[in-house]
């Protein structure tokens, strides 16, 4: 399969955004996806891409987080079977693990300074999103992230370039005891919760993270303003698979 050169088309003035489901897939590879992905969307060799996925349970460190917000070492997270990155995104401390939908846009974006629009617009997604999902969320002042009340369930960090990398984490049926372990985000005075969390008072079964992430698309194309078209990721996960397979979109339904 040979790479792409030349981006998907934009039709009746709608630029495109490709979808990757990726389901689980290791912290690590996803990261070098992302560099790779952004690279090629630099030089204008691919179109807006979103990935979607879980990871394995991972806890983030943002580049200017305190790491005193980590209650465990790092050994002692490895024997809970999870694993620690200091990454470069913005933000301090999270958790990311099963149940919990995570979102990467790989987004061309002419004007780095916007980089407050540029959450506020993905905290608009997530709270689209989970109004469809019967979640009804919002944010505060002087934090970002989507709250429910008092509790965040969803948190955002992002690196702002001229691409953009990183992204947002959004709690559907994540085990919330792994932030036990963390000061999320570095905020000491207010918790997390989920989707399941919130519905389950009403015996409302929780959507699946694959059904949470169709949602989500299609609320990330409306609020950007993209032609969402879905890419498939089938088969063992790889770098060099996905990035050389982003000419194959078919139209999401």
């Amino acid at each position: 399969m040979t790479l792409t050169r030349e981006p998907e088309p934009a039709i009746g003035g709608i630029d495109p955004c490709g979808v990757l489901w990726l389901g689980t897939a290791p912290y690590q590879e996803t990261w070098d996806l992302q560099r790779r992905l952004g690279e090629l969307r630099s030089h204008g060799r691919l179109s807006d891409t979103l990935l979607l996925l879980e990871h394995p349970p991972t806890y983030t460190l943002g580049r200017t987080g305190d790491p005193a917000n980590i209650l465990l070492t790092e050994e002692q997270l490895a024997a809970r079977g999870a694993s620690l990155f200091r990454t470069d995104r913005g933000g301090d401390v999270t958790f990311h693990g099963p149940g919990q939908l995570v979102g990467y846009p790989i987004l061309l974006i002419e004007d780095r300074r916007d980089l407050l629009r540029y959450i506020r617009q993905l905290e608009e997604v997530l709270i689209r999103s989970l109004r469809e999902l019967g979640v009804e969320s919002g944010r505060v002042d002087g934090l970002s992230g989507v709250w429910v009340d008092a509790e965040k369930i969803a948190a955002i960090g992002v690196k702002m370039g001229r691409v953009t990398s990183h992204g947002f984490a959004l709690n559907v049926s994540t085990d919330l005891r792994y932030f036990e372990h963390i000061i999320p985000c570095g905020i000491r005075d207010r918790g997390v919760t989920s989707i399941q969390r919130l519905l389950a008072p009403a015996g409302a079964v929780p959507p699946s993270v694959a059904e949470v992430a169709r949602v989500v698309a299609r609320h990330f194309g409306e609020v950007f303003q993209r032609r969402m078209v879905e890419q498939s990721a089938s088969g063992a996960f790889a770098v060099e698979d996905l990035a050389s397979s982003a000419s194959n979109v078919v139209s999401v339904g």
